[in-house]
This record gives C-alpha cells, structure tokens and sequence, in this order.
C-alpha cells in the first residue's frame, strides 16, 4: 500500500466536520480506530503485531529479542482539533518506508521496528508522552493512577474501558534494551526549514519545557449587583498575568502561552470564584526558561495580591533539555549525506516528542519533514506531497543504513 493510500485510509479517523481538527483522544472511539488501522497495516504487511503493557503497538520485522534493534514510528493521538500531520507522519512514513526497502531488496540485519506510542499528546489527562513516559520509567505507576480526564475518568479506568489492563503499566527495561537507535519522523512544527528551503531536517534538541497550572481564587458574586471596588475577580489577575507572560517570554527570546482555562462558577452573570490557567513555557535553555516562569509568577502574584485573590502555581510537568545522541544524529547526517543530494540542515525544536523522553534510555534522533507554513496544533498544519514522500525516502534511506550495520 502506498503512502497516498495509507494516508487517505487514516485522513477522515476522528476528524471534526465543524472544525476541521482532529480529536484523537487517549482510550477514546477514534483512538481505538486509529489502533486498529495500525494494527491492520502490520498484520497485511506480515509483521508481529503486539501491545505492550503499557498500550504502545509494535510492529516487528524480525526478532526483537535478538537486541539491538531499529525502530521508527511516532504518535497517532492529537490535541484538540490538532492537524493531520503531527505524529501521524511518521507513523505512516514508517510503514511507507519499510514498503520501499522491501521494494528494492534492502539487506536488513538488524531487528527493525515500528511504534505507536499511547498518548503523546495529553490532551485528555493533561500529560504529554504518557505511553512513552510509562515505557522509561519517567512516569510511576502511582502518578498514572492520580491523572484524570475532564470529566473525572481515570487513567486506569479508561484504559479498561478500552479494554487494555491498566494494573499491567510500569516500566518496560527489557523492552527498551532490545533497541539500538529510535528514529522519529515528525513533520516540523516550525518554519526553519521553509526559510532554509530545505525538505528534510535533522533534530540536534529540544527545549526545556513544562506546564504550570495557575489557580486564581477569589469570591463568587453578582456581576450586576457587586460594586466594582467590592471585588474579588481573579479574572483579573489571571488576565493581566496572561499579558505579562507575553513580555517576559519576549524579553527572554523564549515562549510562553496560556492556552486552556477553566472558570467556576462559570456563568455570564457570575463573578468568577475560580480562575485556572495552565501555562506552556518553553526556552532554548533551562536559565531563559527559569527567568521567564519566576517572572510570570512573580507577577501574578503582585497582581493577585492587588485584587485580593489567593494565588496557588503548581508544575504539572517538565522536560528538561534533550540533547539527542550526537553519535546516531551525526550517523543520520553521513548515511543521508552519501545516499541522497539532500543538504540535511541540523536544528533545534521547542516542541516536545516521544524521542525525547526516550533519550535516556535508548539512542534517540529525529527527522523533520518542511512545514510551509510552520502552522502545527491545528487544522491549517500542511506539508507538501513532495516533501512527505522525500521524508519517506530519506527515513528509508536512513533505517537501511542502520540497520544493515
């Protein structure tokens, strides 16, 4: 099957026909859909299909307890109403490009492999990486149990909704060691290689970044009958902290957004009792990034204070700087070098992936596919026919000469 095909077979799984986004939601119907389209595209291709403890689907060629093994794949799960391109690109590409070794008679030493990992994006139990962060270790098994949907579902509670047995999560060491080098496709969520004019990028870094929930809590009251100087609105506060986000990630060459809210009681003519922001914060390096989250809270704290709203800042999550494996990004750069006339440029990302929560067990690169627009988390995120298909060949190109060494 080819990249077209297998793209337009996944294209309509959990879309929105109000929005245009997807809504591939951890444990939910259109996740559970895009399980089994991957699961379908193993078992046509005769690949060992499994699930691990943790929800992650493999799909192996050869034997993975030989060791040493290379794997591709990414995510299949987005944020709300997210773009088409975002971790299913490389899901895709990876099969794709496995088709195109198979179609040359590529010599295949080693074990290679293809993932999906379980809940990349957070969107519904506010933590990224999830499937990733059980499978290291990064995440406990008590932590998993604590996080919760919108609605109140657990973790493990979803899970076995899905079917999947949420008692069997926790760290995976044996698996991660049978893994030589983990290569993620990802189309880039940036515009450096449109600027460059460049199809194919090679990751040196990811930024530090984290997520703080920010809780304002004031007084509930009548918004037609409370004087203003009466007040305790921490719609306030957390508007004007909204604001100085923007000026201290400016004045550190970083950034900073508020991006999701909720309000209690949460009615029109209410004065709010409960502000909650969750910030997004991310910086070329871990000082920028302290300045700019110390600033911010340091801010709404004096605003808070100014309306006399309580203030409590609690970090949900945070990754530090992943430098990937200089070794296996330096070996990308040769194999792509010699086997390809593409100028492969190295650059750095503020966006957060599996690969990077994996570097520390497992050598980890990553490719980036050009953005035309560098537009990502919504519907407008694109990338070229041309460009996916050169992504394709280059991860083809890449997992060959890996694999056969």
């Amino acid at each position: 099957m080819s990249f077209h095909s297998m793209w337009a077979e996944l294209l309509p799984v959990g879309r929105s026909s109000a929005s245009g986004g997807y809504r591939r939601f951890a444990w939910t119907a259109a996740d559970a859909d895009c399980r089994a389209w991957f699961r379908e595209q193993a078992e046509a291709r005769g690949l060992a299909y499994e699930v691990d403890r943790n929800g992650n689907q493999w799909a192996w060629l050869g034997d993975p307890s030989a060791g040493n093994a290379v794997v591709t794949g990414s995510h299949l799960d987005s944020v709300p109403d997210g773009g088409a391109f975002d971790g299913p690109l490389g899901v895709v590409s990876a099969f794709a490009a496995l088709d195109e070794l198979r179609h040359r008679g590529a010599r295949i030493t080693r074990p290679l492999g293809i993932v999906n990992f379980g809940d990349e994006e957070g969107a519904r139990f506010g933590l990224a990486c999830v499937g990733s962060r059980l499978t290291s270790g990064a995440l406990t098994v008590e932590q998993a149990h604590r996080l919760t949907d919108g609605d109140g579902i657990t973790l493990p509670q979803a899970m076995e909704a899905a079917g999947h047995d949420p008692d069997a999560i926790g760290p995976d060491p044996e698996r991660l060691d049978r893994i030589g080098a983990f290569v993620e496709l990802h189309v880039e969520q940036g515009r450096a290689l449109d600027l460059s004019g460049d199809r194919i990028g090679v990751a040196s870094a990811i930024w530090p970044h984290g997520r703080w929930r920010f809780d304002f809590r004031g007084e509930a009251n009548h918004a037609g009958t409370t004087r203003l100087a009466d007040r305790r609105d921490p719609m306030l506060s957390y508007a004007e902290t909204v604001l100085a986000a923007r000026r201290e990630a400016e004045l550190a060459g970083a950034v900073a957004t508020f991006g999701k809210i909720a309000v209690e009681p949460n009615g029109v003519n209410a004065i709010p009792s409960l502000v909650r922001g969750w910030l997004d914060s991310r910086a070329a390096d871990q000082a920028s990034l302290d300045t700019v989250v110390t600033g911010i809270e340091k801010a709404a704290r004096e605003y808070a204070a100014a309306h006399g709203v309580d203030l409590d800042v609690v970090r949900e999550s945070f990754t530090p700087v992943v430098e990937f494996d200089h070794a296996l990004r330096d070996e990308l750069g040769r194999i792509l070098g010699s086997d390809t006339e593409l100028k492969v440029p190295v650059l750095g990302t503020g966006a957060g992936h599996d690969a990077g929560i994996l570097s520390g067990r497992v050598p980890t690169a990553m490719l980036f596919v050009r953005n035309p627009t560098g537009v990502s988390h919504s519907p407008a995120e694109s990338a070229t026919e041309d460009d996916c298909v050169a992504g394709v060949n280059a991860l083809a190109v890449v997992l060959e000469g890996l694999a056969r060494t």
